[in-house]
């Protein structure tokens, strides 16, 4: 009876244990198809960093399962290991056993963000991340200060003197990526409808973005250059915000789902045939919209049609085919390595296509890098909000980038574009980086780079 009563007294504190609710927790099944073999370790960018097993796909599995049957808590030890996560999906590639991990994480990060209580510093970072980055709006008010700040010295100050980073490294983090505020990112010179040049071929939709609408307006331009240069027909609805990738991959549900349906709304009835991205990461969400909205009865047939509807710029281009002549970029051959996004290369599986359209180029010549499908340490937000994993990979990246040797770097993705010039001007090099449709843009029209 004492042994019994033992026992069931340990249940019953098992039970109260804080742990994922009744609302879509990590799917025993998809667990259980995870047969601990170990691939994945090598594949995992902070596992490599950190060393640790619970730190790796296989560990974060274990914890899942554990949490599930109400092992072990929800609680700030198990919650690290799910925050160390990039979500690069490079263990989604290398699994033998096809382990949807991508869901498994997701789904995890939803739980820790509705049934664990983080720190006030922890919260009040990611309330600033997740009030300003997805909201173009209000980032576009920040502009003029940013620009005050950045012309009176203080960027350069607080990179200099580490000030900033003594005070909080997160922070520091977030200002070492602030792009340059130019006079570019005031305007917004895209109108709705930009009529094919030559024989019409496609209606297509374009994503604008929100880092990228404002700080990488040219890549943008370069876009819609590059689409009607070969007979698409180009459509921009001004009621489109983000696309919902940060917030959906760190668990802000409401906020997520939001979006999703503001952007479904802004592109219905345009009568498009596709929706084209230039940004891996946004691209990869877009896709997932039928996922994020499953449970949504009003939205979610129209998630499906919209994610069946979304190519990346370079998958697109790549399927129907350039028809518009290709120049020179330089007066002699010009040496490319091409820096795989983690979200076009493990997220959408998109990975020849790109290189496919780069060597179409007249005087290319493509390099690899290794280690080139290992994350660089972006991932949306994860290099503000996990600085020392981030910044080890950002310098693994950038050197084994720079041993090719190239002449230039290409780059599909505003976040990994930021986090590699980062460690490229923190190690001392003075290498570009260009959008692969900046370049294709820049072949069109038949303009010569300067490397």
């Amino acid at each position: 009876m004492q042994v019994s009563e033992g026992f069931e007294g340990k249940t019953a504190s098992l039970k109260n244990l804080q742990g994922f609710d009744g609302k879509n927790p990590p799917d025993p099944k998809l667990i259980d198809s995870c047969v601990h073999c170990g691939f994945c370790l090598s594949t995992c960018p902070s596992y490599r960093v950190i060393g640790k097993e619970m730190d790796s796909p296989r560990g974060r599995i274990y914890l899942m399962d554990a949490i599930n049957e109400g092992e072990i808590a929800l609680n700030t030890a198990s919650v690290e290991h799910f925050d160390s996560c990039l979500g690069c999906l490079a263990c989604v590639t290398t699994c033998p056993s096809g382990v949807q991990y991508d869901k498994l994480i997701s789904a995890t990060r939803h739980q820790v963000e509705r049934n664990y209580s983080r720190g006030l510093a922890d919260r009040l970072i990611r309330q600033l991340i997740f009030s300003l980055f997805p909201n173009p709006d209000a980032l576009r008010i920040l502009l003029v200060p940013l620009l005050v700040y950045q012309r009176l010295g203080f960027s350069k100050f607080f990179r200099v003197t580490g000030l900033l980073k003594n005070i909080s490294p997160r922070l520091a983090a977030m200002e070492s990526l602030l792009p340059e505020v130019t006079l570019k990112s005031f305007q917004d010179n895209l109108p709705d409808v930009i009529p094919a040049r030559g024989e019409k071929r496609y209606r297509v939709g374009v994503v604008i973005g929100c880092v990228q609408r404002l700080f990488f307006s040219p890549v943008n331009e370069a876009t819609v250059r590059v689409l009607t240069a070969n007979g698409c027909e180009v459509v921009i609805p001004k009621s489109q915000g983000c696309c919902a990738a940060l917030p959906e991959h760190q668990g802000q549900t409401k906020q997520a789902k939001a979006l999703a349906r503001r952007m479904i709304d802004s592109f219905e009835g345009t009568g498009v045939d596709y929706v084209i991205i230039n940004a891996a990461g946004c691209g990869h969400t877009l896709k997932e919209y039928g996922h994020i909205l499953k449970d949504d009865p009003e939205y979610r047939e129209k998630a499906k049609q919209f994610a069946a509807k979304v190519r990346d710029a370079q998958e697109f281009l790549a399927t129907v085919g350039l028809t518009a002549k290709l120049s020179p970029l330089a007066g002699k051959s010009l040496s490319l390595v091409y820096q795989d996004a983690c979200h076009l290369l493990h997220g959408q599986k998109i990975s020849v296509q790109p290189r496919q359209l780069l060597q179409q180029i007249p005087g290319v010549k493509l390099k690899e890098p290794l280690d080139a499908a290992i994350c660089c340490g972006s991932a949306g937000v994860y290099n503000m909000l996990q600085p020392d994993v981030a910044e080890e990979l950002g310098r693994q990246k950038v050197r084994n980038l720079l041993n090719t040797g190239a002449d230039l770097i290409a780059s599909p993705n505003p976040g990994c574009s930021l986090q590699i010039q980062k460690h490229l001007e923190l190690q001392g090099k003075d290498v570009a980086i260009m959008h692969p449709m900046e370049l294709l843009d820049c072949s069109i029209r038949g303009e010569k780079l300067e490397v």
